[in-house]
């Protein structure tokens, strides 16, 4: 007769090999997932922040370690536009915010009714041929280093929303260019509003920080990088898909991430 089933060894062994059995099962279990969706590039999107504005110019790659105190011009429009001018009342605060939020620099706004003392105007687009003193008096008056032209160009405060920035970042010893994009955000598109909903969702949510690779949630969840949340389909966010603001917070975050690295 074999006593090994009713000696205290055998059950030990038995339970030992079901749990190793059950821990190489999960692990399989997970390549398996990581694996499948890495053969579905069309579902890739879902899970990840896959746009990025590329209408964008920098030189060079790197910001200069004595830029650092950056005057931001107040927030031009064309004036045709409808609904412009109430974008510019919307977005200024957002715009600044976002810069603050880079850690970047340290940021002042340039006061509208000085800068028409100045320079005659309220506001420059960067476009213009600008006065001889234009950045000396900037310099004088609020210690800078840099200077921030932003216009607003398209401003949709309603579904399908959408924003326009057109944005230049000038050093203001020399005057030169450093860095300028010009984007259009339009909700309509697939892309952009998987990028917006991705912004709006709150951490834990979010499965990683930006420019790191994506997994699915399902394998996230399994690996324990995220707390559980639609496991058959993300939800869609109402303030990131209706509200102007949300919206504008991360357009402006997204076009303010191609900044040259500090």
């Amino acid at each position: 007769m074999n006593f090994s089933a009713f000696s205290g060894s055998g059950p030990r062994r038995w339970r030992k090999k079901r749990w190793r059995a059950g821990w190489l099962a999960g692990f399989f279990a997970l390549g398996g997932v990581l694996a499948a969706s890495q053969a579905a590039p069309p579902y890739a999107g879902i899970f990840r922040r896959d746009y990025r504005p590329d209408n964008v110019f920098a030189y060079p790659a790197k910001l200069s370690p004595d830029l650092r105190r950056l005057a931001v011009l107040p927030l031009a429009a064309d004036t045709a536009g409808r609904d412009l001018p109430e974008g510019c009342v919307a977005l200024t605060p957002v715009l600044m915010e976002q810069l603050i939020k880079t850690r970047k620099f340290e940021v002042v706004a340039v006061e509208a009714s000085a800068l028409r003392h100045a320079t005659g105007q309220i506001n420059w687009t960067g476009k213009e041929m600008l006065p001889p003193d234009f950045f000396a008096f900037l310099r004088r008056e609020y210690g800078c280093d840099a200077v921030l032209f932003a216009e607003l160009t398209t401003y949709h405060a309603y579904a399908p929303l959408a924003i326009g920035w057109r944005l230049k970042l000038a050093d203001a010893r020399s005057g030169q260019i450093v860095w300028a994009a010009d984007e259009l955000f339009d909700a309509s598109q697939p892309a952009v509003n998987r990028a917006a909903q991705w912004f709006a969702e709150p951490w834990p949510h979010r499965p990683f920080a930006r420019n790191e690779s994506w997994i699915p949630e399902a394998a996230a969840d399994l690996a324990g990088l995220r707390m559980p949340h639609w496991p058959f389909g993300r939800k869609e966010n109402w303030m990131a898909a209706n509200s102007p603001r949300q919206f504008g917070r991360y357009a402006t975050a997204a076009l303010l991430d191609t900044l040259p690295e500090r």
